[in-house]
């Protein structure tokens, strides 16, 4: 099949490998901004919190509120919670009487005047975001209480701005750690690329997918066909041995029955029109080598089954692996054993390829990943492990086809386009 030559297979992988590391990268880099955000929020309102509740639970100020002169008190305490808010490291600590009348401010002009935030309207502590005279802020106020008694309240904040500043260094190591994973991912892709290019050299993805797709229809030919030659082999060796025997009548029946099936198939490749002499070859091999195996084949080709876009070797892939898979699934599972194969054409004119087992079918949780590259069930050595399938899929969807599983029994299902559509 004749392809537009594009980037080579080892670009590709170079290009995937690259854009999958840099948006790993950006999601990491995201990950840890938000984690670090959440965090210095986190420890924001644990630290306004704490120092809230601790101003709230001196002696002094509750002693200073209750006396109920605002001046005095503000004389008193103000000084105390400067050194508060530097040794605390917080933006503010405003100390207020029940009805919110600031006794204490960062900014001594604000004092005597309402208090700019949520008052709760109960006796408890409340943490939020609310912009003050000093901006946004993360805040937390708590009551003052003496003897049982409500007397006050405090308030603690720590700006937006401090918060986006602690966060600074945090962004730093972010942004050096995805730029690291990036560079180390990029070495990687390169890495990858020379690899391929050993292997690929300059061809593009398509030439390389011929390549396997070629491999792979001269290995099931060639297993079809060295099936046939010893089973006629056999059959050809019991006939002369019969001859020297004397007994010429039974050679000429095995004779006769071996031309006799072989002409079966063989009629119903030449019976169709539009049909593809090297995918009739292959199937008279298969048709040896399910005998040779020990199972029933049966053929079906209708004479009208129209012929696919796919050329001689994609073809050859196609049916060859799916039966293939199927001589392997039948020849592991119990009596009877068979494959079935029937080329036919579809209401829609396409050619529909249907090839059926009596195997014990694929587990639901292998469904999902049986046509993908490089899984199979066969042992780790078997040849051709994890290819045939996948590659089978890539020929079908290059081709603008359809690939289907079912069960009962076990049904691949090809519908590919006619090589006139």
């Amino acid at each position: 099949m004749e392809r537009r030559r594009g980037r080579s297979a080892a670009s590709r992988v170079f290009a995937l490998s690259a854009g999958a590391v840099v948006v790993l990268a950006l999601v990491t880099a995201g990950i840890l901004l938000w984690d670090g955000q959440r965090a210095v929020r986190a420890e924001a309102e644990r630290v306004t919190s704490a120092v809230a509740q601790t101003v709230a639970d001196t002696g002094e100020v509750a002693e200073a509120l209750a006396a109920g002169d605002r001046d005095a008190a503000s004389a008193a305490l103000q000084p105390q919670i400067e050194a508060v808010m530097a040794d605390a490291d917080v933006d503010f600590v405003t100390i207020m009487d029940p009805d919110g009348v600031r006794i204490t401010h960062r900014d001594r002009e604000q004092i005597g005047k309402t208090y700019l935030g949520t008052i709760p309207d109960d006796d408890v502590a409340l943490t939020e975001e609310f912009t003050g005279t000093l901006g946004p802020s993360v805040r937390t106020i708590v009551p003052v209480h003496l003897d049982g008694e409500q007397v006050g309240w405090v308030s603690v904040g720590v700006t937006v701005g401090t918060i986006s500043a602690t966060l600074a260094p945090r962004i730093l190591v972010a942004v050096a750690i995805a730029a690291a994973l990036a560079f180390a991912g990029l070495v990687g892709a390169v890495i990858a690329r020379r690899a391929t290019r050993r292997v690929t050299g300059d061809l593009p993805a398509g030439a390389v997918r011929d390549a396997v797709s070629s491999y792979e229809s001269l290995r099931t030919l060639g297993e079809a066909l060295r099936a046939q030659t010893h089973e006629h082999g056999n059959r050809l060796h019991t006939a002369i041995a019969l001859l020297e025997l004397g007994r010429t009548r039974e050679a000429i029946d095995i004779l006769a029955e071996n031309s006799r099936q072989s002409q079966l198939l063989v009629d119903q490749v030449a019976a169709r029109r539009d049909g593809d002499p090297t995918v009739g070859a292959l199937l008279l091999g298969k048709a040896s080598q399910a005998k040779e195996r020990g199972v029933q084949w049966r053929a079906r080709i209708d004479p009208d089954a129209p012929r696919s876009a796919l050329s001689p070797i994609d073809a050859v892939s196609v049916v060859g692996n799916l039966i293939d898979n199927a001589l392997d699934a039948a020849a592991s599972g119990d009596q009877p054993r068979w494959v079935d194969v029937r080329m036919t054409r579809t209401d829609e004119n396409e050619l529909e390829i249907a090839v059926a087992d009596s195997g014990s079918g694929v587990p639901d949780n292998l469904r999902a990943r049986i046509l993908e590259h490089g899984f199979s069930t066969k042992p780790a050595g078997a040849a051709g492990r994890g290819v045939g399938l996948a590659l089978v899929r890539g020929i079908v969807d290059d081709a603008g086809g359809i690939l289907t599983l079912s069960e009962g029994p076990t049904t691949f299902r090809v519908i590919l386009p006619r090589r006139d559509a």
